[in-house]
């Protein structure tokens, strides 16, 4: 769980004046499991009810752009926003649209190491990011 003092401190720390409406969305963000921008502002709405929509975006934009959060598409073309900015690949169930975080360093290394030796050609990879598709089995966790 993300406080306020820590969200200040994010948000300075990126160069980001510090602002009720930035505050609230980051915290919406933190505390929500790969919301959709909707989600964010519906629940911002709580506590700023005359934010606008326009505002929550822009902000997320701005979030992303300064490396605070990160956007992930859906299989069904639903854009996510992540607050986990640490390197990490997604495990993706399009029948529920359930996203987690998936963290592996020995399929990182795996990844790395395949494309030093096998660069496509005229490509740069800057970063590889899978997000890996099936089913979530039926725990008491997740029905």
């Amino acid at each position: 769980m993300t406080d306020t003092k820590e969200i200040m401190l994010k948000l300075t720390g990126k160069g980001l004046k510090v602002t009720p409406q930035r505050v609230a969305v980051y915290e919406a963000l933190a505390t929500t499991y790969h919301p959709t921008a909707d989600e964010i502002y519906r629940k911002v709405l709580e506590n700023l009810p005359g934010l606008s929509f326009t505002t929550v975006y822009n902000i997320l934009d701005v979030l992303v752009m300064k490396d605070l959060a990160q956007r992930v598409k859906t299989d069904s073309d639903i854009m996510r926003y992540d607050a986990v900015t640490d390197h990490h690949h997604h495990l993706y169930c399009a029948s529920s649209d359930r996203m987690e975080d998936y963290f592996d360093p020995e399929l990182d290394a795996l990844l790395q190491n395949y494309f030093e030796h096998k660069q496509p050609n005229g490509f740069k990879i800057t970063d590889i990011k899978l997000q890996i598709m099936g089913q979530f089995e039926a725990t008491e966790k997740n029905t």
